[in-house]
């Protein structure tokens, strides 16, 4: 298979080499690489470039995550369109390959990947991570739930429905609903893994809990998020955060961001909904609760992953 590969940015100069390093180095070589930039006043454009990458523009003041989108794969040449966030970087080098590979199967409208943080990452945000993205692949999976940092749609199905560019965020949540309204389905490849970078401050944390709630009230009317659910939300994720932290002998240096990290993620989401009640039961453990992690549960692959400098 051949596809483009539209990537978002905007002053991503530190991380975008190694997401294009990685693009290099995989199995399937027929790529056509699209950087969307909004304004970048780094590098970012220029380290794009010298990996060979097409160059949209975006006015910053026009910027919205679905809008941006729309640009880049407006621009693109080939019939599947794979979506990476400019500070992420790929595990291995079947990567594309493992995250196409469903769309053998054509009601498969939408595929996305495992996502992982560094190991500098916040610990609550980690256990987000193996929460939304776990280590069993799941090829038509019950809910609309992805994530375009690490995903890929059919060019043809988005000609008759482009993002939507009014959200504040999780414009590939809609798009997935959508989607599977039409009949479609979802396909969720744990070994198209890719690492995400997040590095944010407790008011960056707040900002991005707050937007996705008012995208997602705005998909799903009914949701709604009282200050029962923050409460309760917050104190069971944060013990379980603890609790976790603790069996891995890392509490010491992450009891501060747990605590912190936590209370702006539900913080924000209340301030987004302010209203009462949630959405469907899972949608709503898919996005808010902890879920059981095991010591060591990630699989091992058969499969060397890149080796970064």
């Amino acid at each position: 298979m051949t596809c483009s590969i539209v990537i978002r940015a905007y002053n991503e100069a530190q991380h975008l080499g190694r997401l294009l390093e990685g693009i290099k180095q995989q199995t399937i070589q027929d790529v056509d690489v699209i950087l969307v930039d909004s304004g970048s006043t780094d590098s970012t454009v220029a380290i794009a470039e010298s990996y060979g990458a097409r160059i949209v523009r975006i006015p910053s003041a026009e910027f919205t995550f679905g809008r941006s989108l729309n640009y880049g794969i407006k621009a693109a040449k080939r019939e599947f369109i794979v979506m990476a966030s400019a500070h992420v970087y790929p595990v291995y080098p079947d990567w594309l390959e493992t995250l196409l590979r469903p769309f053998q199967d054509e009601q498969v409208a939408l595929t996305y990947g495992k996502q992982r943080g560094p190991d500098f990452a916040k610990f609550s945000e980690q256990q987000i991570f193996h929460q939304w993205y776990p280590d069993l692949s799941k090829p038509k999976q019950e809910t609309a739930f992805c994530n375009n940092a690490n995903s890929a749609i059919r060019k043809s199905l988005w000609e008759k429905n482009n993002y939507d560019e009014t959200l504040t965020g999780l414009e590939d949540l809609a798009w997935a609903k959508w989607a599977k309204e039409q009949g479609h389905a979802i396909a969720y490849v744990a070994e198209a893994e890719i690492i995400h970078v997040h590095n944010e401050t407790p008011h960056g944390v707040y900002n991005r809990y707050r937007r996705e709630a008012m995208a997602l009230r705005k998909i799903y009317p009914e949701a709604h998020f009282n200050f029962y659910d923050f409460l309760r939300l917050t104190i069971t994720n944060i013990l379980s955060d603890l609790w976790h932290a603790a069996r891995e002998r890392v509490l010491f240096k992450n009891i501060s961001s747990i605590f912190w990290f936590r209370y702006m993620q539900f913080h924000g989401t209340r301030m987004g909904h302010r209203e009462t009640s949630l959405i469907t039961p899972q949608l709503r453990e898919t996005f808010y609760y902890a879920r059981e992690r095991k010591m060591k549960e990630e699989r091992k692959r058969d499969v060397e992953p890149i080796q970064y400098e």
